[in-house]
């Protein structure tokens, strides 16, 4: 909803006057636009907050598809670096809304309805609570289910497995 609203400033006169300066400023019912300016908010700043939203669930082991988390696994190898937080997810952020696309790895036995639902839920919370943008879509796509024995790292503990061939 958009509503026109009437402002005032004081502008300050070398004598010490109280002038009265009248603006027309249209405000959007966001907080992102009001008579002192104009706020935007980046791509990354929606798709860090949707990420760290997924994540905080149970039942969602990894975001991103096979070849963003191995880019992933990679890049935490190297010393210093930090996790990518908005791996797996890609928005669209407009003046007022926000698209959101999440590509995640559940964990074997979750409802997997259910884990959708309690992302699109925390999401859209984080999201319009964090931005003031109005979340318009929350699609996720399950990539793969995690099973309790699959490691995603190749450890070198394992013992090597016996040729069958000479």
């Amino acid at each position: 909803m958009t509503e026109t609203v009437k402002t005032s400033r004081r502008a300050g006169g070398s004598t010490g006057d109280a002038a009265r300066e009248s603006a027309e400023v249209v405000a959007d019912g966001t907080g992102l636009v009001d008579a002192t300016g104009r706020t935007t908010i980046a791509d990354v700043v929606v798709s860090k907050i949707a990420g760290i939203a997924t994540r905080e669930l149970d039942g969602v082991h990894a975001l991103g598809g096979g070849a963003a988390r191995a880019v992933g696994m990679l890049r935490d190898r190297i010393p210093g670096s930090r996790t990518n937080l908005s791996q797996g997810v890609s928005v669209e952020v407009g003046e007022k809304q926000a698209a959101i696309d999440i590509e995640l790895v559940a964990e074997y036995g979750v409802s997997i309805a259910a884990l959708a639902t309690a992302i699109r839920t925390n999401v859209i919370s984080a999201v319009e609570r964090m931005t003031g943008l109005e979340v318009t879509e929350v699609n996720i796509a399950v990539t793969d289910v995690h099973l309790e024995g699959d490691d995603d790292d190749d450890d070198d503990t394992e013992p090597a497995a016996e040729r069958r061939v000479q």
